[in-house]
């Protein structure tokens, strides 16, 4: 018998936690387009994510996979591509139909098992538009899917080395809007009541709250997104006025159990209990990423904020002109092909273009609001690959983030330096993505020199092939363009040995001097050095 549709929270996904993920799984799906969804292509599927360390189940795994996923972190691809053997090995001793110490569960249409796990890993991207199947059908990707499939590309060399490498960073952003853009919660393959499109409620809802006099046109307050979560409907301007009146009664400081009463028993009627750490921090932190993901929000008052990303004002615009009255679908197929469509108008409107020199400046801003010890502390993070506390930065990517850093870091230490960093920013200077390809990530000017900073969180062999290369045609081309004396900067959670060996090898033939530093040694050469280029013999 089918569940009934009820009121719910927003929350997107549990299975797939990191964002930065969804491009890797699609991408790999990829390979499967137009054929019948089966139990073998479920387990051609996983597979492939076993392969190449994309996914990683914790029990029964072989030895040999253990030593090639060693020198990696989960969430990581692996540093070689596991076998055949030891792919299959892993299937078998992970499914929850034979292993009942292995939790699983089963989900509509899929059997329990590695079927239903196939379904979670990409039923969002299902109903984001962006690839379409049932077992025993076609899968078929998207515009939109092969949009986001294309921004990376992942390869295996012929001694087994995973190389994995963002070639179109662009596209990530461009599927995530569009999709969000149209996204409603009562569509057919969810069972909620909630009738609203949350990126849309979002947008209108800052500008309502950024209108209003009594406020300093900074947006709504992170405190205040789960009554966005749970609210009903998709009026913008009753919620407006739910959060003002918040706003009177406590200011921009409830306490977690206001919110949690006003979302749980007032909106949806207390017929359910949540975990109240849900509520007022796991669910508005899994929206807030999702929606950062579209390059459309910014942030305020340290995080403390979530406001319109003012370069993105036209995109805005037309979004909620075009989307805030949307049609209900019945069927699932004619929803998908809804959201499967690209708008073409939509992909043709052009943000802001931020010039170097105003990147350069609002870098300089940033490094009023992190000081050194500040800046070590995420670095530090970073280079031990755990999750930033900041309310700010937890919501950029680690490559991003590691871009934005390296470039703040120098220009805290060396402020003489005039640092120019690549990625593209929002209007406050914060990354939405990292620097496109065929760029250098930050130019650094210290008269008379230059200096090309170049960063990753690449480890292993992955570093060494899908780097040092790139680098070096960077380098050349940097060295062009300012016509001085040119060096490169390369910072890394850890480099690799065979990546310094590539590093030297470059050196003797081309005489170009690339100076790789982990992350930590880094640190340490700006606490102790007075200029960023070094005199080398």
């Amino acid at each position: 018998m089918p569940r009934q549709s009820e009121y719910k929270p927003l929350l997107y996904t549990t299975t797939v936690r990191n964002p930065e993920r969804y491009k890797d799984f699609i991408h790999l799906l990829k390979k499967f387009d137009g054929q019948i969804l089966t139990a073998d292509i479920v387990e051609q599927f996983e597979r492939e994510a076993f392969k190449c360390g994309l996914y990683r189940p914790v029990k029964r795994i072989p030895e040999s996979a253990k030593q090639k996923w060693g020198n990696t972190s989960p969430g990581d691809f692996g540093e070689y591509a596991l076998t055949d053997e030891e792919t299959k090995a892993i299937f078998d001793g992970n499914d929850p139909r034979i292993h009942t110490d292995i939790a699983g569960h089963k989900e509509a249409g899929f059997e329990r098992g590695w079927e239903s796990r196939f379904e979670t890993q990409f039923k969002l991207l299902k109903v984001l538009g962006f690839v379409y199947y049932n077992m025993g059908e076609r899968i078929e990707f998207s515009e939109t899917g092969n949009f986001l499939a294309d921004t990376v590309s992942i390869t295996y060399d012929d001694n087994g080395t995973v190389n994995r490498e963002i070639v179109k960073p662009q596209n990530e952003q461009i599927a995530f809007m569009q999709a969000f853009a149209k996204q409603q919660r009562c569509n057919p393959f969810i069972r909620e009541l909630n009738d609203n499109i949350p990126l849309i409620l979002l947008l209108q809802v800052i500008r309502l709250l950024n209108s209003d006099p009594q406020y300093n046109n900074c947006g709504i307050s992170y405190k205040e997104i789960p009554l966005l979560l749970f609210w009903k409907n998709n009026d913008a301007n009753a919620l407006y006025q739910r959060i003002k009146q918040l706003r009177k009664e406590y200011g921009y400081s409830p306490s977690p159990e206001v919110i949690n009463d006003i979302c749980v028993n007032e909106i949806l009627g207390g017929f359910k209990a949540f975990k109240q750490k849900s509520v007022v921090s796991e669910y508005p932190d899994d929206f807030v990423r999702k929606m950062r993901m579209t390059g459309l929000i910014s942030f305020r008052g340290g995080g403390r904020f979530i406001d319109i990303n003012h370069n993105e004002d036209e995109k805005i615009d037309y979004i909620i002109s075009t989307y805030s009255h949307y049609q209900k679908y019945e069927e699932e197929r004619s929803y998908f092909d809804y959201m499967a469509s690209v708008d073409k108008e939509l992909l043709n409107i052009e943000g802001v273009v931020v010039s170097k020199n105003e990147a350069a400046i609002k870098l300089t801003e940033w490094t009023r609001v992190y000081n050194w010890d500040a800046i070590k502390v995420e670095l530090d993070h970073l280079a031990k690959r755990t999750s930033s506390k900041d309310d700010t930065l937890k919501f950029i990517d680690a490559p991003s983030r590691l871009e934005f850093l390296t470039a703040l870091a120098i220009k805290t230490q060396l402020p003489h330096i005039e640092v120019i960093p690549n990625f593209p920013i929002d209007d406050t200077g914060l990354p939405t993505s990292t620097a496109g390809g065929g760029i250098g990530d930050i130019e650094c000017v210290e008269a008379p020199n230059a200096i090309l900073v170049e960063v990753t969180m690449a480890q292993g062999r992955t570093q060494t092939m899908m780097e040092v290369w790139p680098i070096e045609r960077h380098l050349v081309e940097f060295k062009e363009k300012y016509d001085v004396p040119s060096q490169c900067v390369f910072v890394a959670p850890s480099i690799f040995n065979d990546t310094v060996r590539q590093i030297e090898f470059v050196k003797f033939t081309n005489k170009l001097t690339i100076r790789p530093y982990k992350i930590d040694d880094f640190v340490g050469y700006l606490e102790t050095s007075r200029t960023l280029y070094k005199k080398t013999v």
